[in-house]
């Protein structure tokens, strides 16, 4: 997981805690002070890079993931999205979307991380993850 800075949360121990976050210590995480940082270390062109909006051009679902080693997904702040600039430089080619209903503005980002995240998972035939619970097996 990439975090890009400024964050909209805190990630102190306190803070997670209190979001009932015990696996943060199983992440490999690393952050990043600014996008424009991010993007020159991991530039789009050269990654499996996606940008989430509600503009995109291509349903999340119609996108392979199955042979990609390495995805990223770029999520922007939920109450502004992705810079706009960004997503008309990359709108024809690297933009996905979850449908929604045309009422609807878009879905919480915790959601739709989960959702994009599970999709590509799937694809990837949830490799290395658990198969089976083992809850029961006690």
């Amino acid at each position: 997981m990439h975090l890009v800075h400024p964050l909209g949360f805190r990630i102190d121990e306190k803070s997670l805690k209190r979001a009932g976050l015990d696996y943060w210590d199983k992440i490999e995480m690393e952050e990043h002070d600014s996008l424009e940082e991010f993007l020159k270390r991991y530039p789009a062109e050269s990654h499996n890079m996606f940008f989430a909006t509600t503009k995109g051009k291509t349903k999340y679902t119609d996108i392979d993931y199955a042979e990609m080693e390495e995805v990223f997904v770029l999520y922007g702040k939920e109450t502004k999205g992705l810079p706009e600039g960004l997503l008309e430089k990359y709108l024809d080619t690297k933009t996905i979307r979850i449908p929604m209903l045309p009422a609807l503005r878009s879905l919480n980002l915790s959601n739709s991380v989960a959702i994009i995240t599970y999709e590509i998972l799937r694809q990837q035939r949830f490799e290395n993850l658990q198969e089976t619970s083992t809850y029961f097996d006690k």
